[in-house]
């Protein structure tokens, strides 16, 4: 095998054959956790965590909370992990490699949700994005309809952001959601829950697909053409990912939404209809494109 000589500079970066790559120290490396489901399909869940965080230069890692037998089209069961189990893997990444943001997916019952809720408590991480899975992009249910009240009173005052799409939303602030008002109402119901930013997602009404955040005191906007396609399943991961992500590698709120805003969309026209149903959205589309289909000729 032939020696390479690698020539760095002062900032770390390097070049092998034509292309430029950066050392990252350990000290700059962002780190994220995703609490969540597992999508044995890769779509959604913590699988789709892990791809955002990776897409956005965030070192990930995972907790597991329930194994989900799911594919694009059908969601077949799902297995709880024990709620002792599940305290331990966050023990053990708090105590080894404590991350910079959380990301919050797939709590299917009760006892999962106060397992969570109390080692958020214990370790106090900054940076909480909940996304509240409720439902499979098929309709499946994955969140038991008694634990709702517990991810009222215990998970949403820890969220630093929370990411209900329209149904969630209406469950949360029990209301019916039809027009861009109706979601400005339910994100301050929502706020009035303890947390300190509230995304209400626009994709289930009409129009565009117009996300809203409510900061406690100003409604922001973020609009987007809505594509039409049937491969979305895990967007609400992806795009509460990304956002955590942004929020690891320092971004403010806003700014990490109208980040994770753009990557989502692109993930999803990029989509590649993989799947009898909903397929999975593509979120390495940008990585892909600019190292591999140059090389591919695509």
């Amino acid at each position: 095998m032939k020696n390479v000589q690698l020539e760095y500079s002062d900032n770390g970066a390097f070049l092998l054959g034509e292309r430029l790559f950066f050392v990252i120290k350990e000290e700059n490396l962002k780190k994220a956790l995703s609490i969540a489901g597992s999508d044995c399909s890769g779509g959604a869940g913590m699988q789709a965590d892990i791809k955002a965080f990776s897409a956005h230069g965030v070192f990930g890692m995972t907790v597991v909370t329930s194994v989900v037998a799911e594919n694009t089209v059908r969601v077949i069961e799902y297995q709880d992990i024990r709620p002792d189990i599940i305290e331990k893997q966050i023990d053990a990444v708090f105590e080894d490699i404590p991350p910079d943001a959380v990301k919050i997916g797939m709590l299917s019952c009760r006892e999962t949700m106060m397992a969570v809720a109390g080692k958020l408590r214990q370790w106090k991480p900054q940076n909480v994005v909940i996304d509240p899975v409720m439902y499979a992009k098929n309709g499946c249910a994955l969140m038991e309809p008694s634990a709702i009240s517990t991810l009222i009173a215990e998970v949403v005052p820890l969220a630093d952001v929370i990411t209900p799409n329209i149904p969630e939303a209406e469950k949360m602030a029990q209301m019916e959601i039809k027009t861009a008002e109706d979601m400005r109402q339910a994100a301050h119901s929502i706020f009035a829950m303890g947390c300190r930013h509230v995304v209400v997602k626009g994709g289930h009404i009409e129009g565009d697909a117009t996300d809203i955040l409510f900061d406690g005191d100003n409604f922001f906007e973020f609009p987007a053409v809505r594509v039409d396609t049937k491969h979305t399943h895990g967007t609400g991961c992806t795009f509460s990912s990304a956002i955590a992500a942004n929020l690891a590698r320092g971004f403010p709120v806003y700014k990490a939404v109208e980040r994770a805003k753009e990557y989502i969309n692109t993930a999803i026209i990029h989509a590649p209809e993989l799947g009898r149903g909903n397929g999975p959205t593509h979120h390495f589309y940008d990585m892909y494109k600019n190292y591999f289909m140059e090389e591919e000729n695509v």
